[in-house]
């Protein structure tokens, strides 16, 4: 568990989650729903759920609507980060970064092989940042979700984390 320091207050971060999916609807995407549930939990605000059918072009758009509104602070997405010939998030939304966070795939697989061994290697769980906005892609299941934001993604979304954390850095990050 991370460490925290009781004196800083806890920010609220504004979070859109996007459900890449050809077959998801609202009634059906347990993913999208956990993220929702979990971000709401730990006190943030879901800015905007939505689902897109996994396609570059969809993807980019709705993903390109949220990071150019200021309003938005964090994109979570579940879905297209496999290596079928559909799986599309990375392509379609690493063209966007300023910067790419490597650290979170790299983390995440390693973490992800403890549970499901070899199997995490098929992850391509990226993250970054475009226009100020913190970024993080996971893969569609439930349990990638589960393991994505409560072991990595609500640490570096809250501010008492220590010895530092991505809300911290967020007046920065449009530095030139």
């Amino acid at each position: 568990m991370e460490k925290k320091q009781s004196k800083r207050k806890f920010i609220p971060l504004n979070i859109a989650v996007l459900t890449i999916s050809d077959t998801r609807t609202e009634d059906s995407d347990v993913a999208g729903k956990r993220l929702v549930e979990m971000l709401e939990n730990c006190q943030h605000l879901l800015f905007e759920k939505k689902i897109v059918r996994d396609d570059i072009e969809s993807i980019r758009l709705e993903a390109s609507n949220w990071i150019s509104n200021e309003n938005v602070n964090v994109i979570l997405t579940t879905g297209g980060t496999g290596i079928t010939g559909r799986d599309g998030t990375p392509e379609a939304l690493e063209p966007l970064f300023d910067k790419v966070i490597d650290g979170f795939g790299e983390i995440f697989r390693a973490i992800s092989y403890q549970q499901i061994k070899s199997s995490s290697l098929q992850s391509r769980a990226i993250a970054g940042v475009a226009n100020g906005t913190f970024l993080f892609c996971l893969p569609g299941s439930v349990n990638a979700c589960v393991t994505g934001w409560e072991e990595l993604i609500k640490y570096q979304l809250d501010y008492r984390t220590k010895p530092c954390n991505l809300v911290e850095l967020m007046p920065r990050l449009k530095e030139k």
